[in-house]
């Protein structure tokens, strides 16, 4: 879950975003591993608090847990009405672009297989969690198969790209700098969803902490390979004006062979994000309606196959609607950063719960306190460049999920179990 959620099409198109604000090798280089070393220290916090409270609803659980409910609901809320759900509705849309490659489709076409493929994956995890999680480890071993293959072409075929004395390294701003980590930690996204099953994991206090710190390094390593790939096959000029990278870096080692195999790795890759996201989702949207944060009749499980269904029918539909309109765009893009202010919450909250007596988790992140300082503060500064890149968008995404506060306290509060 941790590899296939995170590794998504964003690692064939974010690196030019990222170069444009780092127009460098080396400074490029350090943006990624800067991006998974943030990452990983995210992981390890995750991986404490999981193993503290090893229930359905990650880090709603954590946030209501060792903060308040509120701050619970807030994460759930802004997950269910743009973060989650524009993930879904955006991987959809780019996986039946991506299947134009194979097959010509026009806009309704491209809708209609997207929508197409949140109903199909979602069918599948409402038969049952291990079903989703089978077709997710058979994703995942594809697509990473895929990628040490496009390594080993790089590796034995192809040639070093021509650099002109310009692409030395140059000084890059400090602010410019945190942008790139920024575009890199989108392509990092969705790291801490595996903790939302923990109410149906095997022994969760040992095997997601494990799963946690084990994913988050197999995909720092295959980002910054497949980023050294790119870098050493085309002149930077030309990774910072591709909207393809990944396929414009397979042409030139394979030719239409590999444009094709990139466009099925991105297909790959976007099923896999899919499916992940539309396992985890509804186990938060489960664990808020049995406290009552939420419509109770969320919290329904089926009879037969043991699912949260109706938590994953409405995730399905209304994400199918953001395809239909288009307006996952905006939802989405005005919100993400928002999760980093979320993260650094979570952090405090560990922070607070290291204070309280009693508190033996089965797991201790290493490290502490200054690995986890070191997260918050890296979080809120990505957070804060982020709002101030564009202050209007950003006003628009918080203000959406600060709408939440007055639903949790005239709506939900009064009839919620504490």
């Amino acid at each position: 879950m941790v590899v296939g959620i995170i590794i998504g099409a964003s690692i064939f198109v974010q690196p030019s975003e990222i170069n444009r604000h780092v127009p460098n090798v080396p400074g490029v280089l350090a943006v990624w591993i800067a991006a998974g070393v943030l990452t990983l220290f995210g992981s390890l916090v995750c991986a404490e608090l999981s193993s503290t409270f090893p229930k359905t609803g990650g880090v709603y659980v954590f946030l209501k847990e060792t903060l308040s409910p509120a701050w619970g609901f807030l994460w759930g809320w802004a997950m269910f009405w743009s973060a989650h759900s524009g993930i879904i509705a955006a991987s959809s849309v780019i996986l039946a672009r991506y299947a134009g490659y194979f097959v010509k489709l026009d806009d309704f076409g491209i809708r209609a297989v997207a929508i197409g493929a949140i109903l199909l994956l979602s069918f599948i995890n409402y038969l049952g969690v291990r079903q989703g999680s089978l077709l997710q480890t058979a994703v995942t071993v594809s697509k990473v198969v895929v990628i040490v293959v496009l390594l080993g072409m790089v590796l034995f075929l192809g040639a070093p790209a021509d650099r002109p004395a310009q692409e030395a390294a140059a000084p890059v701003p400090f602010r410019e700098f945190v942008l790139g980590v920024s575009a890199a930690l989108y392509a990092f996204g969705g790291w801490h969803m595996v903790t939302y099953t923990a109410g149906e994991t095997r022994q969760p206090a040992r095997t997601i902490p494990r799963a946690l710190l084990i994913g988050s390094l197999t995909v720092t390593t295959c980002y910054v390979a497949l980023n050294a790939a790119y870098l050493y096959l085309l002149p930077l000029k030309n990774v910072v004006s591709s909207t393809r990278v990944a396929a414009d870096a397979a042409s030139k080692v394979a030719g239409q062979r590999g444009a094709s195999l990139i466009s099925g790795l991105v297909i790959l890759s976007a099923v896999g994000v899919l499916n992940g996201v539309i396992l985890a989702g509804p186990r938060t949207y489960f664990a808020m309606a049995t406290e009552g944060l939420a419509f109770r009749w969320l919290a329904q499980v089926h009879q037969r196959f043991r699912t949260p269904y109706l938590a994953i029918l409405m995730q399905a539909v209304w994400s199918c609607a953001l395809v239909a309109t288009g307006t996952y765009r905006d939802l989405f893009t005005r919100v993400i950063y928002t999760e980093w202010l979320f993260f650094a919450m979570m952090t405090i909250g560990l922070m607070r719960m290291r204070n309280r007596p009693g508190h033996h988790p089965a797991y201790r992140a290493w490290g502490y306190p200054w690995v986890q300082l070191t997260f918050t503060g890296a979080a809120v500064v990505v957070a804060v460049v982020q709002i101030l890149a564009d202050f209007r968008k950003a006003a628009e995404g918080l203000a959406l999920v600060v709408l939440g506060l007055p639903v949790y306290y005239i709506w939900v509060r009064p009839h919620a179990n504490h």
